[in-house]
């Protein structure tokens, strides 16, 4: 069966259309990455771009490349090539800041736009714990009440005191997708805003922002586009909203006159006004680079492989592992499933450095999960199969089984 497998995963390689893709990364083949969903890898060219950036835009141009290199108008020229991986139009993302402080911006703008008496914000309750603890944040600081809610829950909870909800497109942990239209169309009957972190779908399958009414939306570069360890991440502000856009970190760069040096500030047009400080311009323009293997890529392309790669590890695991040994915890629907596959295992702590050690990078999320992420850019049905292969020779050799 196994030697069937290998066949398999070798000709749907041959045949996968994305395949070529893998010869723009710096990767090697004694290694099987998959942990994209974490730390997305390089883009071959990207260095020899930095090196530009860094010798000549910097070291030869210096404070002229604000303009002659297209410095300043990096955050949404940059936010422009994203909009299509997430179904944005142009002039609604601006690149910028992290995660957490884009969470932040979002959540308190969006209460500033409901009325005084819409006081609850509603938080994914099994959130990444940054979303968690920026919205507990900004509710002490906008003087709402903030409500965990499980996703599924989110339609029942939403009511007329709801004045927002933020909720991740794809669970983190266990990798199950979360219904973005129903939960979005839901939170609008109540007469809420729907904020969206995109962190773990960006790049990994469509989205659709505007296709679904979503008002707001964050998330970041370093995963599954590629962008670079702690590249900016970005904004994303529904049109409708913009010109109500009340940002809590109204700095100096999201001015519409940020050179006038005024006291009294007035914020730009678009979404420029989500900008806050000095743009972070070399990782910035490394994600600009590293954006370039999109080029000609359709995200429905993506979300295909992507299935049929979790599809194919999945089978793979069942298979070569023992029965009683794992547990999958990514649902098996593809409509409820995200890029990655998390495995309930108790050897785990023990597990990932082994598998590691033999050239299947994954993740550990402490007590108990495997995270294996396949990012359909740079990962084959080969590498697929010679995960599960290597699990199986680790968890032979390693503990006992569910029940310990």
């Amino acid at each position: 069966m196994s030697e069937a497998l290998r066949e398999n995963a070798l000709l749907r390689d041959t045949h996968d259309p994305l395949a070529k893709l893998r010869e723009k990364f710096a990767l090697d083949d004694a290694t099987v990455y998959l942990d994209g969903n974490s730390l997305g890898a390089l883009p071959a060219h990207v260095p020899d771009r930095m090196a530009d950036v860094i010798t000549r835009e910097w070291g030869q141009l210096r404070i002229r490349s604000w303009d002659e290199s297209g410095w300043w108008t990096a955050p949404e020229r940059i936010g422009d090539r994203i909009a299509p991986l997430v179904g944005a139009a142009p002039g609604r993302i601006v690149v910028g800041d992290s995660t957490s402080v884009n969470v932040f911006k979002a959540v308190v703008a969006a209460t500033r736009l409901c009325p005084d008496d819409r006081d609850e914000i509603l938080v994914d309750a099994t959130t990444f714990p940054t979303d968690g603890y920026i919205a507990a944040s900004a509710a002490r600081m906008t003087g709402r009440k903030l409500v965990p809610v499980a996703p599924e829950g989110m339609a029942e909870a939403a009511g007329p005191r709801t004045a927002a909800a933020l909720v991740n497109h794809v669970d983190f942990l266990t990798g199950r997708l979360h219904d973005l239209p129903g939960i979005t169309a839901a939170l609008h009957e109540a007469g809420a805003l729907a904020i969206w972190d995109l962190c773990h779908t960006a790049g990994a399958l469509p989205v659709g922002l505007e296709e679904h009414g979503v008002d707001l939306a964050v998330g970041c570069t370093y995963k599954y586009l590629n962008g670079g360890p702690g590249s900016p991440a970005y904004l994303y502000v529904a049109e409708r909203h913009q010109a109500g856009f009340d940002s809590p970190l109204p700095g100096w760069t999201s001015h519409a006159d940020p050179f006038g040096m005024t006291s009294g500030y007035a914020a730009a047009e678009g979404a420029t006004r989500g900008r806050v400080g000095t743009p972070d311009i070399l990782s910035m323009l490394a994600l600009e680079s590293a954006l370039d293997v999109w080029d000609g890529v359709g995200i429905e392309d993506v979300r295909a492989k992507s299935l049929a790669l979790t599809d194919f590890f999945l089978e793979c695991v069942r298979v070569y592992v023992p029965q009683g040994r794992v547990e999958s915890l990514t649902p098996e629907a593809h409509g409820e499933r995200g890029s990655q596959v998390a495995l309930r295992c108790v050897d785990a702590p023990a597990v990932m450095p082994e598998l590691i050690r033999r050239g299947v990078v994954g993740d550990l999320r402490r007590p108990d999960v495997l995270r294996f992420g396949f990012t359909p850019l740079y990962v084959g049905f080969a590498d697929a199969e010679r995960a599960a292969r290597v699990l199986a020779e680790v968890l032979a050799e390693v503990g006992s089984g569910l029940d310990g």
